[in-house]
């Protein structure tokens, strides 16, 4: 699958389309997109919460749930927190398998990614 990067308006493709996407998912509140109300995830409503270990868990449900739901290029394996800063920023490692017909229901695998999100 083929889209325009949301930075520099080139041409992507391939994995890191996923990476596109997945970002996008897990930046996008719930309720903001017009005609398409469910998509998002949680992760924004928690931005003003403590930075503890109950949100950290918090957080990666609400990304878990909402890569389930929303991306079927990429099946979620393992989450992995690289930071957890003084500054307020969580630094999240995701790897998973990329499946990259996905989308057309075709789940052969073409290998385990990893993409780093910063929530």
């Amino acid at each position: 699958m083929a889209g325009v990067n949301a930075i520099d308006g080139t041409l992507i493709d391939g994995f890191d389309h996923v990476v596109q996407s997945i970002r996008d998912i897990l930046l996008t509140p719930i309720g903001t997109r017009v005609m398409l109300r469910d998509y998002g995830s949680r992760l924004p409503g928690m931005l003003d919460h403590p930075l503890n270990a109950a949100t950290v868990i918090d957080a990666t449900i609400a990304l878990a749930e909402a890569l389930d739901r929303w991306e079927p290029r990429f099946r979620l394996r393992y989450v992995e927190v690289i930071s957890q800063g003084t500054d307020g920023i969580l630094g999240i490692d995701l790897t998973g398998t990329w499946y990259p017909r996905g989308h057309l229901g075709d789940f052969t695998p073409a290998g385990e990614h990893s993409t780093r999100v910063l929530a």
